[in-house]
């Protein structure tokens, strides 16, 4: 009796006490949280229920290399975090660091960079910053987004035209009401190619950028955190990461000659 409840209290001291990559390699999975309409980072067709998406193609290679299979579980933006906090899934692409969120999980380094550019119209495309930091350029941004931070940082001369939504903004730029306007490059390709009326997409130098990252679970032990990063470097040195981001635009109707050649992901 004492001989097997040594042995049970010995089992469960090890099974609490495995790293978490540890517990993702003997589980044989990797789960992720999956967006199923949210191309060109998720992307689920809901027939035959196929994944598409650079978050899933970068997921893919990651749970290979672990030598695992790769587990998709359903979740929205808006509940991935919970689903973290419920050991629904190991990782979710695709969030952004924030100092409420940094409280209840962990973050990656950036998985990729998106560079923040300016759809102008055909008498404001330029090639600098500084080339727009005139007075009389009026540029229009969704207020209190990133993309009025960079403006405004970028930009102290200019005009800047402040909107309660990205789609205010993307008026005033039609109409002729602002010369050109702020968004990341992941929305401003998609938005050109749906309506070229827009103007042209330009990634004014030096090239500012924001970035993407995955978020863990909130763990004082890390083993599956560091490693997933150190994956991250070693996929965005080799050009991995910037194929598969690339190559997912795609699914929005982006082409390789979309892209400005200034930018890398």
């Amino acid at each position: 009796m004492i001989a097997a409840t040594l042995l049970t209290t010995s089992s469960a001291f090890a099974e609490t006490t495995m790293s978490t990559l540890e517990a993702v390699k003997k589980s044989g999975k990797l789960r992720i949280g999956g967006v199923t309409d949210a191309a060109p980072t998720f992307q689920k067709d809901l027939r035959s229920g196929e994944w598409k998406g650079m978050f899933i193609d970068i997921g893919t290679a990651l749970a290979k290399d672990l030598g695992v299979e790769l587990e998709i579980v359903t979740t929205t933006w808006g509940n991935s975090v919970l689903d973290l906090q419920a050991d629904k899934i190991d990782l979710m692409f695709g969030l952004n660091p924030t100092p409420a969120r940094a409280k209840v999980i962990n973050f990656s380094s950036p998985v990729f960079n998106n560079a923040f550019t300016l759809v102008a119209n055909k008498d404001s495309v330029f090639e600098t910053w500084e080339d727009y930091n005139k007075p009389e350029v009026k540029i229009a941004v969704d207020a209190g987004s990133a993309h009025d931070a960079t403006v405004t940082k970028m930009l102290p001369k200019a005009t800047i035209l402040r909107f309660d939504n990205v789609s205010e903004a993307s008026i005033a730029l039609q109409s002729g009401r602002a010369d050109a306007q702020c968004f990341v490059l992941m929305l401003s390709l998609p938005a050109v190619k749906k309506n070229s009326r827009l103007g042209t997409v330009v990634a004014p130098s030096p090239v500012q950028y924001t970035t993407s990252h995955a978020g863990f679970q909130k763990r004082d032990e890390t083993s599956l955190d560091d490693y997933v990063n150190d994956w991250l470097a070693k996929n965005s040195e080799s050009g991995f990461v910037d194929e598969t981001v690339k190559r997912n635009m795609s699914l929005v109707g982006v082409t390789a000659e979309d892209f400005p050649s200034n930018v890398k992901f």
